[in-house]
């Protein structure tokens, strides 16, 4: 088996990878993280889904082919100039809400229905308000996050920042834990009561 053949990217995922290039954005998802998001995503049907961390997109575009057209997703990233672009790409699907605000701030805001996938590609959700954002996940919900193998660009001390997530999660009694040495290190959790 090639892992590598990947056949379904999104449509526009190449005009995205090149706007990352063109601006110089450094912290793009792989495909692998995408087309794991887009599968799992399309196994809720009237799904509702949040993402942590838009960044310009990418992520987005797949998790987006794998809606439905009665699911929705709600992506949270602080950065305006980011924001900007995925409004230009993604901001008339009406199946998509795209916030500018501070993570932890619209985590611990959010009031709405609790989430069939979370994909935590940002600090909060992740390293901070972690026990506020797996509340929000239904039974039979997935906590989906990347990033869990060292990193080239990660700052001095964060390998400590993982490791203590992963002791976490692996304590919870609430959620089955798979952890995969794959991509850039990928835990997906299932909420089981």
């Amino acid at each position: 088996m090639n892992d590598s053949n990947i056949k379904d990217i999104p449509i526009i995922h190449h005009q995205i990878t090149q706007k990352s290039k063109e601006i110089g954005f450094t912290m793009p998802s792989d495909l692998f993280i995408g087309t794991l998001l887009k599968t799992l995503i399309a196994s809720k049907p009237r799904g509702l889904f949040l993402e942590l961390g838009t960044g310009i997109g990418l992520s987005l575009s797949w998790m987006i082919d794998g809606m439905d057209i009665n699911s929705k997703l709600i992506t949270v990233d602080n950065d305006p100039e980011l924001i900007a672009i995925a409004n230009q790409y993604f901001g008339a699907n009406e199946r998509v809400k795209i916030v500018c605000e501070d993570g932890t701030k619209w985590i611990n805001n959010y009031k709405g229905n609790q989430f069939d996938l979370i994909f935590a590609d940002a600090w909060p959700g992740k390293y901070s308000e972690l026990d506020e954002i797996l509340n929000l996940i239904q039974i039979g919900g997935f906590y989906v996050i990347d990033d869990m193998s060292t990193q080239p660009n990660w700052p001095e001390g964060h390998q400590d920042n993982v490791d203590g997530l992963i002791t976490y999660l692996e304590k919870r009694e609430d959620f089955n834990l798979t952890k995969m040495n794959w991509s850039t290190g990928v835990i997906i959790a299932v909420r089981t009561k």
